[in-house]
């Protein structure tokens, strides 16, 4: 399904980004004062990889670790899913949905120029975000419990049967 909106269109130009020497609680005061719940690593204008306010919890906070000794270098996620800036949003949410990420660095010609978000592609084709809401069930439906899907379909019957019998 082609939205006929490409990433280009849509994608952050300029996002924040930090060194990999910066130390996490550098890096969470740069989100902080941005807003933003990720940033770019890089280097010299080379991506490296990125760094997401979950990594920094999952990866140090959780384990008790010093936020001013303990690097972005040690943390960052550098196997990066990237897309081009024609490629069409769709194809974007598409990536993200499937890989769980929420940030998709942008590449052309192998450099780095922009990140496309989530909340990007959301703003300008909201209507994209049943798309969204179906695969993150799916996903999750996944995890659940054979006796909680057991439990769901029987509240799903429940439901069906009340409606029909408010007819």
């Amino acid at each position: 399904m082609k939205t006929g909106v490409s990433v280009g269109d849509v994608m952050t130009e300029h996002p924040i980004t930090v060194g990999q020497e910066t130390t996490l609680q550098q890096c969470a005061c740069v989100m902080n004062d941005h807003h933003v719940g990720a940033v770019i690593v890089e280097e010299k204008g080379k991506l490296l990889g990125i760094v997401t306010e979950q990594d920094i919890v999952r990866k140090s906070v959780i384990k008790g670790e010093d936020a001013k000794k303990r690097l972005v270098k040690d943390i960052m996620a550098s196997h990066l899913h990237t897309i081009k800036p024609s490629s069409d949003i769709f194809e974007a949410i598409t990536m993200m949905t499937e890989e769980n990420i929420r940030h998709l660095p942008v590449l052309q010609n192998g450099s780095f120029i922009g990140v496309v978000t989530l909340k990007d592609i959301l703003k300008i084709q909201p209507e994209l975000f049943q798309l969204l809401v179906d695969k993150i069930e799916l996903r999750e439906e996944e995890r659940k419990t054979v006796r909680h899907r057991e439990e769901h379909k029987g509240e799903q019957r429940f439901d069906r049967r009340e409606e029909q019998s408010e007819d």
